[in-house]
C-alpha cells in the first residue's frame, strides 16, 4: 500500500472519517492515511501466502485464524491501527476498547513489501508492532524475489530474523508446520532469479 492522501485529526475522527471512506485507511501519530490499492502481483502473493498459513492452523490444530487484509490492527501502546496483509490471531480476539472492529491481539502480522511502503513496513510498522505483547511474528514477503524475512519474538524479548528463498522452508512450529518459499511463490510474475 502506499499513502495517497494524509490528514491530521484524532483517533475519535478517524473512526468517523473511516466509515465514509472508499478506502482503507490507516492511522499512525495523529494522521489518517488514505491507502491505496496494490498490484495483482501483491494481491497473488498475499493470497498464496495466506493460504499456507491457513494450511498451518486449519480447524482442528490449534486455535489460531487467519485474517486477511480487511482486518485491522490496533496497537495500544502507541494508539496507531494498520491493516497488514494477513495476520493471525491465537486465542480469542481482543477487541480495542477506542476501536472494537479492530483487533489488539494478533500472534503474527504479515506484510507485501512494495517499492513505495518498504521503508515505512520495515521502520514504522515494526516499531510499532514490536509493542504488542501477543506478537512473535512480523514477517515481510518481498514482491521482487521470492524472499520472506522472520523475525520471532525469543523468550528475552529480544528478536531473531530468519531469511527463507526459493527452493528453501520458513519453519513455523509453534503455528503448525513449514511454509514452503517456492509454492508462495509459484506462478507470481515479474520476480528475479
Amino acid at each position: 500500500m502506499s499513502a495517497a492522501e494524509k490528514l491530521a485529526m484524532t483517533y475519535a475522527e478517524y473512526l468517523v472519517f473511516e466509515r465514509t471512506s472508499a478506502t482503507k485507511v490507516e492511522f499512525a501519530d495523529g494522521m489518517a492515511y488514505a491507502m491505496a490499492g496494490g498490484t495483482p502481483e501483491h494481491a497473488q502473493l498475499a493470497m498464496q501466502l495466506g493460504a499456507a498459513l491457513v494450511g498451518l492452523v486449519r480447524p482442528g490444530r490449534g486455535r489460531c485464524r487467519v485474517y486477511s487484509s480487511d482486518a485491522k490492527i490496533y496497537v495500544v501502546a502507541t494508539s496507531n491501527s494498520y491493516y497488514p496483509d494477513l495476520s493471525v490471531v491465537c486465542g480469542d480476539i481482543v477487541p480495542a476498547t477506542v476501536d472494537p472492529a479492530a483487533i489488539t491481539n494478533p500472534a503474527m502480522v504479515v506484510e507485501v513489501l512494495s517499492a513505495s511502503t518498504e521503508s515505512y513496513d520495515r521502520r514504522k510498522k515494526f516499531a510499532d508492532y514490536l509493542r504488542i505483547p501477543s506478537l512473535d511474528h512480523y514477517l515481510l514477503a518481498s514482491q521482487e524475489s521470492a524472499r520472506l524475512e522472520h523475525y520471532r519474538r525469543n523468550g528475552d524479548g529480544t528478536w531473531t530474523l530468519t531469511i527463507a528463498e526459493r527452493g528453501g522452508v520458513l519453519r513455523l512450529p509453534d503455528l503448525g508446520g513449514d511454509v514452503v518459499v517456492d509454492e508462495v511463490y509459484l506462478g507470481v510474475p515479474g520476480l528475479r532469479a
